[in-house]
């Protein structure tokens, strides 16, 4: 017979992604996650199977928060500028409101996991070809609405405002001016006018 947990899986998720998204992979211990967690190693291990395990499931449950967010700025967007807008104004308000400096979940795994561990590279790629996919509907919609250029393909444009999203993410980690993070948006977003 399957044991029946006991506790409510979202909210040691998010206990979880606390913990990681403070220490990092692998700055978070067992202990650490029992602590957090308040449950035992054999519960995390019975409901989780490892470490990385349930790590995969926090990075699930922090993209899927992310990717409601989205939606939302999305669906309020009346235009492509718009759309691209709302995407920057969401990584602006984390930034700023980002009292402990720690950044972007997704971002620090990045660098800290995906040359370490197939199946963290695996969920990077996907993320990545996701958000990539999004920006690249959204940059094509403004090129036929003749709002953006077509200096470049909608393809090159995406990666382009992929990794300038990426960038931003890096920079609000020491620096959460307002100001200097929409002056750098404001040059970033002129290359598509």
């Amino acid at each position: 017979m399957p044991k029946v947990e006991t506790f409510d899986r979202n909210i040691v998720l998010q206990k979880a992604t606390e913990v990681f998204h403070k220490k990092g992979y692998n700055g978070t211990s067992m202990q650490d996650l029992v602590d957090a967690t308040s449950l035992n190693r054999s519960s995390i291990y019975n409901s989780f199977g490892s470490k990385l395990n349930m790590f995969m499931e926090v990075l699930s449950h922090y993209q899927s928060l992310y990717g409601n967010s989205f939606s939302q700025k999305l669906a309020q967007s009346y235009n492509a500028t718009e759309a691209v807008e709302a995407i920057f104004d969401l990584y602006v308000y984390e930034i700023v409101n980002d009292n402990d400096r720690k950044g972007c979940l997704v971002t620090n795994c990045k660098s800290e996991m995906t040359n370490q561990e197939p199946l963290i590279k695996s969920f990077m790629e996907k993320n990545q070809d996701r958000m990539i996919a999004m920006l690249e509907d959204i940059v094509t919609k403004g090129q036929m609405e003749k709002i953006f250029n077509q200096n470049q393909t909608a393809s090159q444009y995406a990666l382009y405002l992929f990794s300038s999203i990426q960038g931003l993410r890096m920079t609000g980690i020491l620096n959460k001016n307002e100001e200097d993070l929409r002056n750098l948006i404001r040059i970033i977003l002129k290359v598509l006018y």
